[in-house]
């Protein structure tokens, strides 16, 4: 994707990554353009798709979610039909942040995040546990986070 951007698209996705709340005139400074072409440029990234939301990134301790945790969940069937259904399932959960679908010994990764340990043991038995189709969940708990970041190398 990166061979259709030309390098003000490249530099604008890279300061808007930094710093979504940047005013378009500051922007535009920053990235060697007037206003209006780089508004022409956001308006296109946006509707390309290239630019899909703009949000405000929480620190999840600061609003009371210690615990983060990745799980691993096997399938007990792995036909198209049970992929969805879990998949469905799992979009209504907001403790879970992230979900893949994998290939090899397990078939989705889930980042998930609670208040605490216990809180995330509650929602293991009372939520997760009864999903459709699981046959095992394994928990691995993050201890600390050394890198996170939303920005893309551009």
């Amino acid at each position: 994707m990166t061979d259709v951007l030309d390098a003000y698209e490249r530099k604008i996705l890279i300061a808007l990554q930094r710093d979504a709340s940047l005013t378009m005139a500051a922007l535009a400074e920053e990235v060697g353009l007037s206003a209006t072409p780089c508004y022409r440029r956001v308006e296109r990234l946006e509707r390309d798709g290239i630019i899909t939301r703009r949000v405000a990134l929480v620190d999840r301790r600061k609003v009371g979610l210690n615990a983060q945790v990745f799980a691993q969940v096997k399938l007990n069937a792995h036909g198209r039909a049970n992929l969805d259904e879990f998949s469905e399932a799992i979009r209504d959960l907001p403790e879970v942040l992230e979900c893949y679908v994998l290939m090899g010994s397990v078939d989705f990764m889930l980042r998930i995040v609670a208040r605490d340990i216990e809180a995330y043991e509650r929602f293991f038995f009372d939520t997760l546990s009864h999903l459709p189709g699981i046959q095992e969940i394994n928990s691995i708990v993050a201890l600390s986070e050394i890198k996170a970041t939303s920005a893309l190398p551009i």
